[in-house]
């Protein structure tokens, strides 16, 4: 079992209608079913004659393996899946748990990272056809831009799941968390220890998610009738050092916030930075709860109050789902439906 990190990734849209084996053949002045059974490693072929192919398919980016079982079942017994960010934990556990159902089951898995880009998640997709996949996992780069190159894989008969970042207007499966009650409850904590001026730390970008978090800070403020500002919401790009140096000047001010929930590990991690830096002590002077998979973060000083997302747990169940499904045949993934797998709040030192 292999999991491929690619490098690099192209538009195959072009590319993959002219990589066949009849392309191959044709440049190499053989018979197709020469190529063919050169592909499948046959005694009836000469090693030199093998080692042309194989030279030629790997330099047109031609995978023999998948592409030979391709012509006899129509399957590569390949799932793909799509992140938008490789550094984060979640993405990370679920990757895990797909490869863990992955390998079960016989299946090779592939990795494809959209960094947080549509246009490059985009060139993922559009590269997944000739074989290269029977099926695809995703989390979107950006639920609300375009989704015409999701619904044209669909259209191909390559079954989508979706979790974490969901696409509204595509039908599917949609695997996700309690995302805004879970916010809900930390913020809750937060304000049962007694803060009093609490700030939600959040990604700019228009990700449900993040829309979800922000409504769960804002009911627990309203059901506790404790008021808000402009000030209380704020939000925050992908740059570590500059998020780490507005948190600087915050955390400075003499009405400093007493409370922070931080709706992306990136961003708590940043306020920890900050904290530190500012030398404000954690939790008698600000208390912080922070979204994260983080493994460690019993072992941070002081350890983290979390939101874990059932990261390994989404994964696997996003892999059943598609596998079970491609062995049926007769499974329709086009219909419309969310699963909600809960997330985890562990209460430690930082919120006490």
């Amino acid at each position: 079992m292999h999991i491929y990190h690619l490098a690099y990734l192209y538009d195959a849209r072009a590319d993959m209608s002219e990589i066949t084996i009849k392309h191959l053949a044709e440049k190499l002045n053989l018979a197709t079913s020469t190529v063919s059974r050169a592909l499948n490693d046959s005694h009836e072929i000469s090693d030199k004659t093998k080692k042309r192919v194989i030279e030629l398919a790997k330099a047109l980016n031609f995978q023999p393996n998948a592409y030979a079982r391709g012509l006899r079942e129509q399957k590569s017994k390949t799932i793909g899946i799509i992140v938008p960010d490789r550094v984060n934990h979640f993405f990370n556990l679920v990757i895990e748990g797909v490869e863990t159902v992955c390998r079960a089951h016989g299946y090779s898995l592939i990795v494809y990272n959209s960094y947080e880009d549509v246009a490059q998640e985009k060139k993922i997709v559009y590269g997944l056809l000739g074989g290269k996949v029977d099926a695809v996992v995703m989390s979107l780069a950006d639920e609300e831009k375009e989704v015409e190159h999701l619904k044209w894989l669909q259209e191909r008969n390559i079954p989508i799941i979706f979790f974490d970042r969901i696409a509204q207007n595509v039908k599917g499966s949609k695997y996700v968390t309690n995302d805004q009650e879970a916010a809900y409850i930390g913020t809750k904590h937060l304000l049962e220890k007694g803060c009093k001026k609490t700030v939600f730390l959040g990604l700019s970008n228009t990700s449900i998610v993040g829309m979800a978090r922000k409504k769960g800070f804002i009911q627990a403020h309203e059901e506790l009738e404790i008021p808000l500002s402009n000030s209380s919401i704020l939000e925050f790009g992908h740059d570590d050092v500059q998020n780490q140096a507005i948190l600087e000047k915050l955390f400075y001010k003499l009405d400093r916030p007493d409370g922070v929930l931080a709706a992306a590990e990136k961003l708590g991690l940043s306020a920890y930075r900050a904290l530190a830096k500012t030398k404000i002590k954690v939790p008698n002077q600000v208390k912080v709860v922070s979204f994260t998979n983080m493994q460690v973060a019993d072992l941070l000083n002081p350890p983290l109050s979390t939101i874990a997302q059932p990261a390994f747990d989404l994964g696997s169940a996003c892999a059943t789902e598609l596998i079970k499904g491609l062995k049926d045949k007769k499974t329709d993934f086009s219909l419309d439906k969310k699963i909600i797998i809960p997330s985890v709040f562990t209460a430690r030192e930082s919120s006490q």
